[in-house]
This record gives C-alpha cells, sequence and structure tokens, in this order.
C-alpha cells in the first residue's frame, strides 16, 4: 500500500493555483485541520443526536436512501450510514452554509458548483466500526458517477467532500483512491471494476494519512474504495461526513422519491461480502472478522 507523496494543504479561505493544478492530475486533495477539534466534538454530538432522532422514529429511509443499522461493540444499535443528515440538525445544515465548503466550487470551474444539500444522498454521515454485527466495515470499488446515468442524466463533474470527524492513519483503513482515474474513457469508468462488489487491493492505489478536522475531496468520477479495518471495536471507529459539491440541474429528493438502482447494487456488495466472510467463519470456526 503507498501512501499519497502530496504536499501538506491547508486551506486559506480561497482554492490556489497549486492546490487546483495537483487536483486536476490526481482528483484528489487533502486540506489538514479544515476545522478544529472543538468544533469536530460539536459535529459528533449533532450527528449522534441524528441518529437519536431516526431510531426512536424507526426511520429506515430518508427520501428513498435506505440508513444502514448495525450494533456497537456495546450491542447497542446506531446506524451506519445516514443520508440528508442536515435535514435533521441546524447545526449540520448551518455548517452547509459555510461560505469556506462554497470556495470549494473553483474545483469544479469551469462548471458552476453548489452544495447538493438536498440532492444525490445529500450530507451523508459514515460511520465505519467492526463488531460482529456491522453491516458497514469497508465499502467496495466504485465512483460515485453512474447515480447521474440511474437519475437519466449525463455524468456530470462532481466533488465528494469529507470531514473526517476521527484519527485514522493508513493503517486503520480508511479511504483508498487510484489517482488519475478521472481521467479515464467511459469505459473504464463503467467497467474497471466490479461496483461495490470488488474489494480487493489495487498496486496502484494510494491511501491516507488522516486527523480528525482534516477534509479530503475526490472528483466522482475517480475510482474509490473504503479499507476495512484490521482492529476491532473503538480502536476502527471511522466517522466521515460526505458533502456532495454538483452540478447539473436541480433535482431535489423528497419523502415520495423512490430508492436508486445503485443502492440497491451496493446492498447487494454488502450481501455478498457478509455471505462470504460468514462462510469462512464457519468453515475455519472461527469469529468472522478473523476470516477478514
Amino acid at each position: 500500500m503507498n501512501k499519497t507523496e502530496q504536499p501538506v494543504f491547508r486551506f486559506e479561505g480561497t482554492i490556489t493555483n497549486p492546490q487546483l493544478q495537483y487536483f486536476r492530475k490526481h482528483g484528489i486533495i487533502q486540506f489538514k485541520n479544515f476545522v478544529d477539534r472543538n468544533t469536530v466534538q460539536r459535529f459528533i454530538r449533532e450527528t449522534e443526536n441524528v441518529q437519536d432522532q431516526l431510531l426512536r422514529y424507526d426511520i429506515k429511509k430518508v427520501n428513498g436512501i435506505p440508513l444502514k443499522f448495525g450494533q456497537d461493540e456495546t450491542g447497542a444499535p446506531f446506524i451506519q450510514r445516514i443520508a440528508f443528515a442536515s435535514q435533521y440538525s441546524d447545526t449540520l445544515s448551518n455548517f452547509l452554509k459555510d461560505k469556506r465548503l462554497r470556495a470549494l466550487t473553483q474545483l469544479l470551474a469551469p462548471y458552476d458548483g453548489r452544495i447538493g444539500e438536498n440532492e444525490k444522498d445529500g450530507l451523508v454521515v459514515n460511520h465505519y466500526v467492526n463488531t460482529e454485527e456491522s453491516q458497514f466495515k469497508q465499502l467496495g470499488w466504485h465512483t460515485d458517477s453512474p447515480r447521474d446515468l440511474f437519475l437519466g442524466s449525463r455524468i456530470m463533474p462532481m466533488l465528494n467532500v469529507g470531514l473526517h470527524l476521527d484519527d485514522c492513519p493508513l493503517e486503520n483503513g480508511g479511504l483508498r483512491v487510484l489517482p488519475g482515474t478521472h481521467h479515464q474513457g467511459l469505459f473504464r469508468l463503467l467497467f474497471r471494476k466490479k461496483y461495490f462488489i470488488d474489494n480487493d487491493p489495487d498496486k496502484k492505489e494510494v491511501g491516507f494519512d488522516i486527523e480528525a478536522g482534516d477534509l479530503t475531496i475526490h472528483d466522482g468520477r475517480l475510482w474509490h474504495r473504503v479499507q476495512q479495518s484490521p482492529f476491532y471495536g473503538e480502536k476502527s471507529r471511522r466517522r466521515v461526513m460526505y458533502i456532495p459539491i454538483i452540478t447539473g440541474a436541480y433535482q431535489p429528493k423528497h419523502a415520495d422519491s423512490p430508492t436508486p438502482f445503485y443502492h440497491k447494487l451496493a446492498q447487494l456488495g454488502s450481501l455478498k461480502n457478509t455471505g462470504i466472510a460468514a462462510f469462512r467463519s464457519k468453515e475455519k470456526n472461527i469469529p468472522e472478522l478473523n476470516s477478514l
């Protein structure tokens, strides 16, 4: 596994030319300490409040997007993927109006970008943790582009902006990317990997040393995945808030929106991996996590 050999970028309110050139070449950029630790803790409390609301009212989908559920190391239920989280929190909704986030749309030039609070999957909170009942330990190779096709439009540039709420050094798993693949043709974009099913490491992939408060931004056309942590329980915990910055026609979601096909595909990939792990555990008569 390689680590990106990139300079340590810090965001000072605008995208500089070196930052823009780096992003255009690699399709990924990391900004250190985009928010401070106190803000991180405030966002963690807010995401926990949102989770409590969703669990209390037994909500399984938001605007047609399924939530992912699991159990923590104590056996308590928690939500591992929340879509449209800002709809349940004024604090998170106000964060999406931060002028620094709007400034990131410069990375989409010459396209006009906007923060998709009510589009795609909205503000997504991903919560990865390894437990025996976890359903969200990793995420297979994919790009974000087919969502446009499934929604009936042509593929448009977009940014997936991740604000990291936990320290995640390279050895703890986390984001893996194939730099430069946002320049690939349509065939490679659609068929280079088996969407969500393929979790195998790639010799060309790179990973990151991430600290709580860091921001990662990747082009939606870039092949990427989330590597499972080798640890168990609290040490494996990784929480990330993903903000879509998008272009094209305004396509808001609502309570009656259907579940997009790509979410059904992702679920099939998750079930496939769970089934394989369970089979290996039974075969070797050892806990599931030791077989992954």
